[in-house]
């Protein structure tokens, strides 16, 4: 695969992940009433909802910046637990297949952005 193929495909889903993390980061910082709803239903509190918006909201200003690839390393990592966490908290919760799906999507979403990160970073190091 040609070089400009990675850094573009790589910007263009880092770009997609980003939006989303951004509008769940601000929703959660608004204490959405959506997720207010959620996190009550999962039986998590809701003072919880400000602190991992305003995580995922740096989570996203880390996988923009372009220095510290140890950090981007953290936060990829941080998306996994998030996403695994909310999969196994809709098992436990008893929902439905789509509410324990849904995460698990995402996550996959994430691995791959992680995966071609790794391109780029590879071809930039060649």
């Amino acid at each position: 695969m040609s070089p400009k193929t990675i850094k573009t495909m790589y910007w263009i889903l880092l770009t997609l992940l980003c939006l989303f993390m951004l509008a769940d980061g601000y929703g959660g910082l608004m204490l959405d009433p959506t997720g207010v709803g959620a996190l009550k239903h999962l039986g998590y509190p809701t003072y919880i909802m400000p602190l991992m918006g305003g995580l995922k909201i740096l989570g996203v200003i880390a996988l923009l910046q372009t220095k510290f690839s140890g950090i981007k390393e953290w936060v990829y990592a941080g998306m996994t637990f998030i996403f695994i966490g909310a999969s196994v908290s809709h098992i436990c919760a008893h929902d439905q297949v789509a509410h324990v799906v849904q995460p698990l999507i995402f996550l996959c979403f994430t691995l791959g952005v992680y995966m071609w990160w790794r391109a780029y970073k590879k071809q930039q190091t060649n």
